[in-house]
């Protein structure tokens, strides 16, 4: 239900200002000029302050806020403006080493893995109750910190993580082993045990639904938890780990340490003493990740990495609505999601009513500050985003596409993107390539499925897909040929927490919400017993 309420809100929020049918080149002249105008004038104004306090800026280790072992902090800006927020305590090598023994502790002879399952319900539904109590609080540091709108943050993203944790306390008495039957007089029994201690490194776009789906199932498995947050976006884990504090998590259960990749995401990843990691974010940084883990004690890994997904639009699709819905799979978030549909493929017949139906509805985009009501797009995360962002458009234009709308900076402060649309796109462009994870829509043009399928798959990615069709044969074939690890049909980020999500290829390897993600955090025992009196068998 609440995956339902996310994906009906965004939509709504997209329908809202669904675009003209059609526009003259001169219409088309002076809506861009009026729009740039209050781009413009909107992007210099004042930004609003956010009416929240900064409580937590320590490392948590060991049911503690405490200072990094070295003193350093870092600071956390404001992509809106650039500016510091705050400074935030910077773990290292040494923080990630109290945090594991801290946690190693809690696994080896605290309570949590030993209380009742029952009991880890309760702790969890506790800290569910709490999320949803300080919904607003929580959506504004999310916002200041990350650049996403407010709206999306209070109205989604939070109803969603405490969605999700629900969920997961709803879990904690269902996982159970089996009987198996064998050859011989022996009783055969399997044991389903959390795995033990877990590291878990975890990005800026999404910081909290990322926290909520590792988190949660590592919790509900009775495991014991590290977690270094993204250096972007410090913030909404503290304020959160806290409220875990006061719903009554033992100390030393779930331990966060804020700090940067090569120095505490390297620690955490070859720590001898983690027995298992998740990792959320690049697929070079998921390689990295992946060999220290490897290097070190052979921890399993868990991976969800990069993406350049396919949208498909049919020749019988209802372009108005795919219009709509395109433009809602690339530019939600400010195009910073993995399963972003970037790779936009549109039937020739249909080609020119998507390209002008595309290129109004971006440019009737609202941008500026995330904080004031009515905005569909904020700032990109940082500066090396931003420029990695007009480095993609800068490409785009020097190839043969043809740039349709946007293309440079939005304001002249913070980290604004214009809504950029690129048409005539090829698959060998970079634009059509490599995953941007900006507000940049590629729109190529195919002639039949079977092309389309081969192209869509041409890819090193496999996280997702968007197939738009009418036909019921046509949806089916599709979702059988592509190779990703999701395929919406007439739909797109749609995230239940029941719904499994990962990827095919370099987008990752294993998958995390629903029942598959607890397989993520257990092991399995086999018990053979032999049976006495083999003659009652």
């Amino acid at each position: 239900m609440a995956a339902r309420r996310l994906s009906s809100f965004l939509l709504f929020h997209s329908l809202s200002r669904s675009a003209a049918s059609s526009f003259t080149s001169e219409e088309n002249k002076i809506l861009k000029r009026n729009i740039q105008r209050f781009s413009t004038a909107a992007a210099a104004e004042e930004p609003i302050a956010p009416p929240v306090e900064i409580n937590y800026t320590k490392l948590l280790i060991n049911g503690q806020f405490v200072d990094s072992a070295s003193g350093k902090t870092f600071p956390t800006l404001d992509p809106r403006t650039g500016e510091v927020i705050a400074d935030v305590a910077e773990g290292d090598t040494e923080d990630i080493n109290r945090a594991v023994s801290a946690a190693r502790k809690a696994f080896d002879e605290g309570p949590w893995p030993r209380m009742t399952p029952y009991e880890r319900s309760r702790i969890m539904l506790r800290f569910a109750d709490l999320v949803g109590k300080h919904n607003d609080h929580i959506a504004a540091l999310e916002a200041w910190d990350n650049g996403k709108t407010y709206e999306q943050a209070a109205k989604a993203e939070i109803p969603m993580l405490v969605r999700l944790f629900r969920y997961y306390a709803g879990w904690t008495d269902k996982i159970h082993g089996l009987t198996v039957p064998a050859d011989g007089p022996h009783h055969v029994q399997t044991l389903h045990e959390p795995i033990g201690v877990v590291g878990q490194i975890i990005p800026w776009n999404f910081p909290l639904l990322m926290f909520a789906w590792k988190v949660g199932p590592a919790l509900a498995c009775g495991n014991t938890i590290v977690l270094k947050s993204a250096e972007q976006t410090p913030l909404t884990a503290l304020y959160v780990a806290n409220l875990f504090q006061e719903a009554g998590l033992p100390p030393g259960v779930l331990n966060v340490v804020s700090g940067y990749g090569p120095t505490a995401g390297a620690a955490l990843a070859s720590h001898m003493d983690v027995d298992k990691l998740a990792f959320t974010g690049s697929t070079e940084t998921g390689k990295t990740v992946l060999g220290l883990a490897a290097q070190s004690n052979l921890k399993p890994v868990t991976l969800e990495l990069g993406g350049k997904s396919p949208f498909i639009v049919c020749e019988d699709a209802d372009i108005t609505r795919a219009v709509e819905l395109a433009h809602f799979a690339l530019f939600f978030n400010q195009g910073q999601c993995c399963c972003a549909g970037s790779r936009t493929f549109v039937h020739e017949r249909v080609y020119d009513e998507f390209l002008q139906k595309s290129k109004a509805r971006a440019m009737k985009r609202v941008v500026g500050d995330p904080f004031k009501k009515g905005v569909e797009q904020g700032p990109q995360i940082d500066s090396e985003q931003f420029e990695k962002i007009l480095g993609y458009i800068k490409s785009g234009k020097e190839s043969s596409a043809t740039l349709e709308c946007g293309g440079g900076r939005f304001g002249s402060r913070g980290y604004y993107v214009q809504p950029t649309v690129f048409s005539n796109v090829e698959d060998d462009m970079l634009i059509a390539k490599e995953e941007i994870f900006g507000p940049v829509q590629s729109i190529l043009k195919f002639k039949d499925q079977n092309e389309v399928i081969r192209r869509a798959n041409a890819s090193k990615y496999g996280l997702a897909a968007g197939v738009f069709t009418k036909n019921i044969n046509t949806a089916n074939t599709f979702a059988r040929a592509l190779r990703v690890g999701t395929v919406w049909i007439n739909c797109f980020d749609v995230f239940d927490a029941a719904i499994p999500f990962g990827g095919y290829k370099l987008s990752g390897t294993g998958r995390e919400k629903g029942i598959y993600s607890l397989q993520n955090y257990l092991q399995v025992k086999a018990v053979v017993t032999s049976l006495n009196n083999p003659a009652w068998l």
